[in-house]
């Protein structure tokens, strides 16, 4: 298979140094530049870590004389270097939107790490495993953006990656209703404990804008495509409440779930041990043998045993059981920064090329 030259846009960031290390040996892409602000333009990929993050940040050695190009203003240059960018810099939506839009017009496909683009009805926003067919929309995208190959797809908000996998393979028992409570990790505000101290044994009860997310999302991942946009869905209704705990890494949710045509609770384990999606079915290199894996012990799972569990991109879950007020609920958890970012990205992107929107 052709191997596809790669660029990341906002590679000193903590998702940007993640796409990095997951890209070392992919088969089929090779990164060959990184981008990010002007502080980090004209330094060297090592330098401009050290600088961020002091010399404890490890990043695989080819990459470190990489000189980082300037993210906005080498928009023409990056695009005629590379087949597609990562796109995870940290900007005010608005910017971003138009910066996005800036790589797809100048030709250069963008796989999105960012929330700015998700609510486009022509740009899809992608789980491999769960709606891979919505990519289909990036015809219509490139009609209205008069491109030939140019297009910007998004991944979802991280917290929802570890729940909605869950919800998926239940849909045909027609799921009325869901509350979710997430439980969120400092990195997923780009944190670390050194950097935030005062996350240490505390709780902080909002995180800014994550419930609408949370609750909105899911609907266009299970929409439609109709007269080339996406229709988002009109059920389940989802309610949420987001939590940020003070965890390094993986996001938890508690799931309480309703349906119309209520299934065993066999009928619910068997159905996720034995789904698949497209991602399973192309055998996509990032992709996790055993997506959803369930544990009977109701201690588990616990997240710092089993974030790392199919290279941190498998959605691990446990406690499923009946309610009182819902028909059923459960724990659910997976790895926030590659599952829920840079992981869940290149398993897209890895879609994306087998179905032909690179070439």
């Amino acid at each position: 298979m052709k191997k596809y030259k790669v660029g990341i846009v906002g590679a000193t960031g903590m998702v940007g140094k993640n796409f990095a290390n997951l890209l070392k040996d992919h088969p089929f892409f090779d990164l060959t530049v990184v981008a990010a602000s002007s502080k980090s333009a004209s330094k060297t990929y090592r330098e401009a870590l050290d600088i961020k993050f002091g010399k404890t940040e490890k990043i695989p050695e080819r990459f470190h004389n990489l000189l980082v190009l300037d993210a906005q203003k080498d928009v023409k240059k990056i695009s005629s270097l590379v087949d597609f960018v990562f796109c995870a810099i940290d900007m005010e939506k608005y910017k971003l939107k138009k910066l996005e839009e800036a790589y797809a017009k100048s030709e250069c496909p963008v796989i999105s790490n960012n929330s700015a683009n998700r609510w486009t009805s022509d740009v899809p926003m992608i789980i491999p495993e769960i709606n891979s067919d919505h990519s289909r929309v990036i015809h219509s995208q490139r009609k209205r953006i008069k491109t030939k190959r140019g297009f910007i797809a998004v991944k979802p908000n991280c917290s929802l990656q570890c729940y909605v996998p869950t919800l998926h393979p239940l849909l045909n028992f027609k799921i009325t209703k869901v509350l979710v409570c997430t439980y969120q990790s400092i990195s997923g505000a780009g944190k670390v404990f050194n950097s935030w101290p005062e996350m240490i044994d505390n709780v902080i009860p909002y995180i800014p804008d994550e419930e609408e997310k949370t609750e909105k999302e899911p609907l266009k991942i299970w929409g439609k495509i109709k007269n080339g946009k996406i229709i988002n869905s009109k059920n389940p209704s989802i309610t949420s409440q987001c939590i940020r705990i003070p965890v390094s890494f993986g996001h938890t949710s508690a799931v309480f779930v309703s349906f119309k045509n209520k299934p065993s609770l066999n009928e619910i384990l068997e159905r996720w041990k034995f789904f698949k999606g497209e991602a399973q079915n192309l055998d996509l290199p990032s992709a996790p043998k055993q997506f959803i894996k369930y544990f009977d012990d109701p201690y588990r799972p616990q997240i710092n045993d089993v974030r790392k569990t199919e290279q941190s991109m498998a959605i691990l879950t446990g406690r499923l059981r009946e309610d009182k007020q819902y028909d059923y609920k459960f724990i659910c958890m997976s790895h926030n920064t590659v599952r829920g970012a840079a992981g869940g990205g290149i398993l897209m992107a890895e879609l994306l090329s087998k179905q032909g929107f690179f070439d």
